[in-house]
């Protein structure tokens, strides 16, 4: 998409002949380039404040997990009591917990609303990027698996057989895309289309301002989180 489109055209070296180019290999004093420092933080706010799962980011992660690999191996050739090494130390450290804490954010919102996640991923069309990485999709499917035997063995199983069926689509609640989000504006959009929110009112459009913050309804301006014109705070 739009946002994974300006990851790699800002990223010097993505495509070229080593895979995360210059900024792999250049010592002890490296340190992770712009587009993935910036890339980094706002996936995590945008899953973490997103009521529905958004689309992986299994690219950008496994990017900057092996940039972190290679300047902690920089590191420890580096001379002993260098300031700069301290400095680059807490920043790696700063950068794992923040990869950490969106894959976990991602597992929640899996276990929480799999059946749907795994609908979503079935019904996705041709060349429209998946929401799940291979390995949360298999978790995805294994954890529905468990919960279909579980339900089977402790209750199903010993109800009447008309009762014995359910439909864990039905029965899971979905992600509650009417739900309110903060954001900031990234790039300036025009004419968003904003429903009413009582029968006495009508539909309006708004312009959002690059810098402005706004309180609204998140399928309102999911599209624009998912670009990246948006961030959610």
């Amino acid at each position: 998409n739009l946002e994974m489109e300006k990851f790699h055209r800002n990223t010097p070296g993505l495509g070229g002949g080593s895979r995360y180019g210059r900024f792999l290999g250049r010592g002890a004093g490296a340190v992770l380039p712009p587009p993935l420092t910036a890339c980094v933080p706002q996936a995590w706010l945008n899953e973490k404040f997103a009521p529905e799962l958004l689309e992986s980011k299994a690219e950008i992660v496994e990017c900057v997990v092996e940039q972190l690999d290679h300047m902690e191996s920089n590191l420890k050739r580096a001379k002993a009591g260098d300031l700069k090494v301290s400095v680059h130390r807490m920043e790696i450290e700063r950068i794992r917990y923040v990869l950490s804490s969106y894959l976990r954010c991602r597992l929640v919102k899996i276990e929480k609303f799999f059946p749907h996640v795994l609908e979503k991923e079935k019904s996705r069309a041709e060349g429209e990027p998946s929401i799940l990485s291979p390995e949360e999709f298999a978790f995805a499917k294994e954890y529905m698996a468990n919960t279909e035997t579980y339900l089977k063995n402790v209750a199903l199983k010993h109800m009447p057989p008309n009762l014995q069926k359910v439909s864990l689509l039905k029965s899971v609640p979905k992600p509650n895309l009417d739900s309110f989000v903060f954001l900031r504006v990234l790039e300036r959009q025009e004419n968003i289309l904003v429903e009413p929110e009582t029968d006495e009112q009508r539909e309006y459009t708004i312009d959002l301002e690059e810098g402005s913050q706004h309180l609204i309804r998140y399928k309102t301006i999911a599209p624009l989180v998912a670009s990246g014109a948006v961030q959610l705070i």
